[in-house]
């Protein structure tokens, strides 16, 4: 099924289903795009698209190759308004798209023509082990990463919930965009644990042998849901 929804183009972020994405808003197309959705009637989602932007920070309507194929839509649970116009909105991730057009109409943002991708199958064999081999791995790679920085990194328990755990860990590891997008881009939970297991694998080995993030600790942050 396809539908048109506002976009919200992000450089170098990826949002994921069941995470919250707090976002600053001042710029006056994105302040339109919420007085939008805060004036929609009861009965309809009030939500945009976050797409992340293959390079830099911004992006025009002249062609959709600008954009990663895949998003995320936002659902929009928080509003906070400045007396000056601007926002504080918080946000949750909520379903992937695939993006199939982008255009601006009579709105200063961008909307885009996207297609619904479906949820996750709810069992896949060895799922189970598979989440286990992900919750191990990162609790190993965060020590890691406290080693690295001399100092503890907060505990989190992690879901259970196998398709919940592959978007937390994905949110929360220090990742590339390109891998980020990967994992948004996964056909199913155990494609996302599997990849999650060779990056999590690389990226431990990294920090044990350089001894370095490739970002400051203030980036690490565990992704947090409302759920």
């Amino acid at each position: 099924m396809t539908e048109t929804v506002p976009l919200f183009p992000l450089g170098h972020t990826v949002l994921f289903p069941g995470m919250l994405l707090p976002l600053h808003i001042f710029e006056e197309r994105y302040r339109e795009l919420v007085r939008t959705l805060v004036a929609r009637s009861g009965g309809e989602r009030r939500r945009f698209g976050v797409v992340a932007i293959r390079q830099g920070w911004e992006v025009g309507a002249d062609s959709v190759s600008a954009l990663h194929p895949v998003g995320c839509a936002a659902e929009l649970r928080r509003v906070s308004r400045y007396q000056d116009g601007r926002f504080d909105i918080v946000t949750e991730g909520s379903d992937r798209f695939r993006l199939l057009d982008v255009r601006s109409g009579d709105r200063p943002y961008l909307v885009g023509t996207v297609e619904w991708l479906p949820a996750d199958p709810p069992t896949e064999p060895e799922i189970d082990i598979l989440a286990r081999g992900v919750s191990g791995l990162f609790e190993d790679y965060l020590a890691d990463v406290a080693a690295v920085q001399r100092g503890a990194v907060q505990p989190h328990d992690l879901p259970t919930d196998p398709a919940k755990l592959s978007y937390q860990v994905a949110a929360s590891a220090v990742l590339t965009l390109e891998d980020r997008q990967a994992l948004l881009e996964a056909n199913s939970t155990a494609d996302r644990l599997r990849t999650e297991l060779r990056l999590l694998k690389r990226e431990s080995t990294m920090l044990r042998h350089l001894h370095a993030l490739p970002t400051s600790l203030a980036t690490l942050q565990i992704a947090q849901s409302l759920s």
